[in-house]
């Protein structure tokens, strides 16, 4: 991780961008980029959001994005295949006491979204009962007592 941060910080160095600049062109925080810079992978919480991170950095810089992208893989399989096994129950041990399942993910692995199926069926429902609405509406317009009107009022 240290030679990718010191590969951006050089990039950057010789483009003559500050650190302030890079992070209002990307659009986000200064000390992201100098965590990234200096290497410090645990600063971030999410793995993936650190690869966005860099990605989008490389990019910015004119890198080869696919080359940097390859070194942070190779990176974390070097630092994850690192990590002792007891750590990794540990882990799954305080994750499963703490989300209250059963459900064993890594540590890396993004948590898919759960839909609410209930709202899809209300939104479906509505929708129906709205186009109904209409249909009848639209029929109550065109007939009067069984006689199709063509003008907007009619005389009784």
């Amino acid at each position: 991780m240290n030679e990718i941060g010191e590969i951006l910080q050089s990039s950057r160095e010789k483009a003559g961008v500050s650190i302030e600049e890079a992070s209002k062109d990307l659009g986000v925080k200064a000390e992201i980029i100098t965590n990234i810079e200096e290497g410090k992978a645990g600063a971030f919480k999410d793995i993936y959001e650190l690869k966005e991170y860099i990605s989008a950095y490389a990019k910015y810089l004119g890198l080869d994005v696919g080359k940097i992208i390859d070194e942070f893989n190779e990176y974390m399989f070097e630092y994850t295949s690192k990590i002792p096994i007891k750590e990794i129950e540990k882990t799954i041990e305080i994750k499963i006491k703490e989300d209250k399942t059963t459900k064993v993910a890594s540590p890396y692995t993004k948590a898919s979204k759960k839909h609410n199926s209930f709202i899809y069926v209300m939104i479906y429902i509505l929708i129906f009962l709205m186009l109904v609405l209409v249909i009848v509406w639209s029929v109550k317009q065109v007939t009067i007592d069984q006689i199709v009107t063509t003008s907007i009022s009619y005389r009784r």
